[in-house]
């Protein structure tokens, strides 16, 4: 019987991910890594977040701080804080570890991880994609995947249909 690893233990301090990352890489496993704000959790995310693990051996989560989510969101982002989004992330069956990283951009976080795969969602393109972000996978010898967003289903929509007041009856 296989015992799974306790959802907290699967949260990388960003001082602790090049140590890890080495470990991994010791072991010749195959990181996927991708990265966000993951605030209000739905089916979008975890198709996505399933998808994305199925590209190598290991799913790394970076994970926008508070700060971060709310300078690319707005000031009433995130609903939900750093640490319980950290959470909910790390207690997905397909997360196989959450770092938490400060910069709005995840240039050095993608620095620090050196992902062998890169995936993005369908929302991004090669062409649409932060520059910088791009030239630290493929210059650390990785790869990108742009991965297609599940049609409907986003964080922004569930907020308006939230403040809506409408119901789904579906």
């Amino acid at each position: 019987m296989i015992c799974p690893v306790p959802s907290r233990e699967k949260i990388i301090p960003i001082e602790k991910l090049p140590a890890w990352r080495a470990a991994v890489r010791s072991v010749g496993r195959k990181l996927v890594v991708t990265n966000g704000c993951f605030d209000l959790l739905h089916l979008g995310h975890v198709t996505y977040l399933e998808a994305a693990r199925n590209q190598g051996d290991l799913l790394l989560v970076g994970l926008n701080c508070d700060a971060a989510v709310r300078a690319l969101k707005g000031p009433a982002r995130p609903i939900n804080p750093e640490q319980d989004r950290a959470g909910v992330l790390a207690a997905l069956a397909s997360v196989d570890a959450v770092c938490i990283f400060r910069e709005t951009r995840a240039t050095d976080f993608l620095k620090l991880a050196a992902p062998d795969v890169y995936v993005k969602g369908g929302d991004y393109t090669f062409d649409t994609l932060n520059p910088d972000e791009r030239s630290a996978v493929e210059n650390g010898g990785g790869r990108i995947v742009i991965i297609p967003l599940v049609p409907g289903k986003s964080t922004t929509a569930l907020l308006q249909k939230a403040s809506s007041g409408t119901e789904d009856k579906g």
